[in-house]
C-alpha cells in the first residue's frame, strides 16, 4: 500500500481516497515518514563552528523532541520534530557557555558531564509538566567532538574544582584573562579604532582627538596605574554612548573632550548620593574633621568606600592616648569587634616597630589606645597603620600633628612605608573636603612613594597641585613622614644610642625612658606598701 503513494492517480478523488486508505489524518503529509530532517547544517561554515549560547537550559543545549498537539488533547510526534541544540550545532567546533548559568540551571551540568565523558549526545523529550512521556522516539546517540568553553570568575572555578572531582578531569585547561593591559602606542591606536567602530555600528557622532584622549585617560584611571589601561570595553562603550548624547544635545558636529567630561560627571552624579551625604555631614560638623592647626595624638587618615560600581575617598579621624602600663598598643576597634583581620595585623605591627626602635635598652612601660573616631561600620585594611603610628608618636612626644595634611600608607616592622590601593580616590576625597572650606594653600596628602605611578587625578586636583594650592608628599619611611607632619626633624641615631637632641625620636625615646622609670618606681612602691601591710 505504501507503493501506491508514489503512483500517479488519474483523478484527484481517487488520490484523496488512496491517502485516506493509508490511515493519514486530514491535512497530514502522507510523505512525512520519508522526509529528511537535517538537524545541523554547516555547509556554509568555512571553519570549526563557534556557538555562544546565552540561555543554556536543557532544550537549548541538548536539543529536544517536540510534539504536535491535536484537538482533543492528544499529541503525536515523529522524526521531523527532532530539534538540535547548541551542543550538536557546535559539533567539531566550540560551544561557549557562562559557567554560573550552567551550574545553576537544573540538570544541565550533569547531562553535560555525561555527554563529554561518553563523547555522545542523546536528544530526548523534556516536559516538566508531564508525568508520562508520550514520545516513543529514541534517537540513536550522536558522536560528538565538541569542545566546551566555560566563562566565569576564579572563585567559581576553585569552588567547583574543590567539590566536583569530574570537573578537573573534564576541564583540564584554565586561562586567566586580565582586565588591564600594558599602555603603549599600539593599544591606544586600538582604543581609537574601537571608538570608531562603535560609532559606525551605533550611528554615533565621530570623536575628535581630545575626546579620544579623554576616553583613554578614563581607561588608564580605571586600570589604576599610569602604565596600564582597562580592557573592560563594556564600561568604555557606556562612556562613548553617553558622550555622544551630550554632543547631540549641544548640537555639536563632533564629540569633544568637554562632552566626555560631562558624561563622566553625569555618571558620577547618578551614583554618588552616599558620598554627598558624607560630605554634608563633614561640612556641617557632624563628622568632625579638622583641616587646619595642630593637635597632639590626632591624625587625618584616608579611607576608601567601595560601592561596587563607584569608589570614593573621605578622611577619618584617628586618635591615640598613651599612659603608663604594659598593655602595649590597644586596638579599640578590635576590642569592640569592629576590626577586620588585616587591620588587626597592621596594629600588631606597630607594637613590633615600637619595641624594635625604642625598647632595646629598657622595657616599654606603655599602654596606647587607638581609635577610628565616629566609625560605626567596621574597619579593615592596613592602609592606616602608618597613620596610627604617627598618632602614637605624637601622643608620646607631645608634638602636635598638622591637621591640614591627611595620611595613607601601611608600614612594616622596619618602619618602611608600603603602597596601598585607591590612592586617587583618597587624595580626591581630602581635596574635596579642603576645597569646600576654601583652600589656604598649605593642605596636602602624604602617600607612599610607590604609589606615585598610580596617580591619575581629576583635573581640579591636578590644577590645584600645579598652582601650589594643594600638595602631595611621597614618603619612604616613618621618619620622613613624622618630620612632615610635625615640622621637626625625626633625628638619626648616634653612636651612643641616642638620637639628635630635640628631634622627634629623641623626644619619644626620652619620654618612654621616663615612663619606664616611673613604672619601675611605682612597682617598687607598690611592693613596699604590700610588705608593710603584711
Amino acid at each position: 500500500q505504501k507503493r501506491d503513494l508514489f503512483r500517479d492517480s488519474e483523478e484527484e478523488e481517487q488520490k484523496e481516497t488512496a491517502v485516506m486508505t493509508q490511515g493519514a489524518e486530514p491535512g497530514e503529509d502522507p510523505f512525512g515518514e520519508f522526509r529528511v530532517n537535517v538537524l545541523v547544517d554547516n555547509s556554509e561554515t568555512t571553519g570549526p563552528p563557534v556557538i555562544i549560547e546565552n540561555f543554556p537550559n536543557l532544550i537549548n543545549i541538548f536539543g529536544v523532541i517536540e510534539r504536535d498537539f491535536y484537538p482533543g488533547g492528544w499529541t503525536k510526534t515523529d522524526h521531523m520534530n527532532i530539534r538540535a541544540g547548541a551542543f550538536q550545532r557546535a559539533n567539531g567546533g566550540y560551544l561557549v557557555l557562562n559557567a554560573m548559568d550552567v551550574f545553576t540551571e537544573a540538570g544541565v551540568w550533569q547531562i553535560l558531564k555525561r555527554s563529554l565523558k561518553s563523547s555522545e549526545s542523546i536528544i530526548q523529550s523534556y516536559d516538566a509538566f508531564s508525568f508520562i512521556s508520550t514520545s516513543a522516539l529514541k534517537p540513536e546517540p550522536m558522536p560528538i567532538a565538541t569542545k566546551i568553553v566555560l566563562i566565569g570568575d576564579a572563585r567559581l572555578y576553585h569552588l567547583i574544582q574543590a567539590y566536583d572531582e569530574d570537573f578537573r578531569k573534564i576541564f583540564k585547561i584554565r586561562a586567566d584573562f586580565d582586565s588591564t593591559a600594558d599602555r603603549n602606542r599600539g593599544l591606544i591606536d586600538q582604543y581609537a579604532g574601537f571608538i570608531k567602530s562603535l560609532c559606525d555600528k551605533d550611528g554615533l557622532k565621530a570623536f575628535d582627538r581630545s575626546a579620544v584622549a579623554a576616553i583613554v585617560e578614563f581607561g588608564v584611571r580605571a586600570a589604576g596605574r599610569q602604565n596600564k589601561i582597562s580592557t573592560r570595553f563594556s564600561r568604555i562603550s557606556e562612556v562613548v554612548r553617553e558622550s555622544h548624547y551630550f554632543a547631540e544635545s549641544a548640537g555639536e558636529r563632533l564629540v569633544k573632550r568637554k562632552h566626555v567630561e560631562e558624561a563622566l560627571e553625569a555618571r558620577r552624579k547618578r551614583i554618588n548620593l552616599y558620598e554627598e551625604k558624607l560630605q554634608e555631614r563633614i561640612d556641617d560638623g557632624t563628622i568632625m574633621i579638622e583641616t587646619c592647626g595642630g593637635v597632639v595624638g590626632q591624625v587625618n587618615a584616608l579611607s576608601v568606600y567601595d560601592m561596587g560600581d563607584y569608589m570614593f575617598g573621605k578622611p577619618s579621624r584617628i586618635t591615640a592616648r598613651v599612659s603608663l602600663g604594659n598593655s602595649g598598643v590597644i586596638n579599640i576597634e578590635r576590642e569592640s569587634d569592629m576590626s577586620g583581620s588585616i587591620h588587626n595585623k597592621g596594629v600588631l605591627i606597630l607594637g613590633g616597630y615600637l619595641s624594635g626602635k625604642y625598647g632595646m635598652e629598657h622595657p616599654l612601660a606603655l599602654s596606647a589606645s587607638l581609635c577610628f573616631e565616629q566609625s560605626y561600620g567596621g574597619v579593615d585594611g592596613d592602609s592606616a597603620s602608618s597613620t596610627e603610628l604617627y598618632a602614637i608618636l605624637s601622643a608620646v612626644s607631645g608634638l602636635p600633628i598638622a591637621q591640614n595634611i591627611a595620611v595613607t600608607g601601611s608600614i612594616n616592622q622596619k618602619g618602611e612605608i608600603q603602597p596601598i590601593g585607591g590612592v586617587n580616590e583618597k587624595i580626591e576625597g581630602f581635596f574635596k573636603v579642603c576645597e569646600s572650606r576654601g583652600l589656604k594653600g598649605d593642605e596636602g596628602v602624604m602617600i607612599p612613594h610607590q604609589n606615585v605611578p598610580d596617580l591619575m587625578l581629576e583635573r581640579a586636583v591636578v590644577d590645584a597641585v600645579s598652582g601650589g594650592k594643594f600638595h602631595i608628599y611621597p614618603v619612604r619611611d616613618v621618619d620622613e613622614g613624622i618630620s612632615i607632619l610635625t615640622g621637626i626633624a625625626a633625628g638619626k641615631k648616634m653612636k651612643n644610642g641616642r638620637y639628635a637632641a630635640g628631634s622627634v625620636n629623641d623626644l619619644v625615646q626620652r619620654k618612654l625612658y621616663e615612663m619606664a622609670l616611673a613604672w619601675k618606681k611605682f612597682g617598687m612602691e607598690a611592693k613596699g606598701k604590700g610588705d608593710r601591710n603584711n
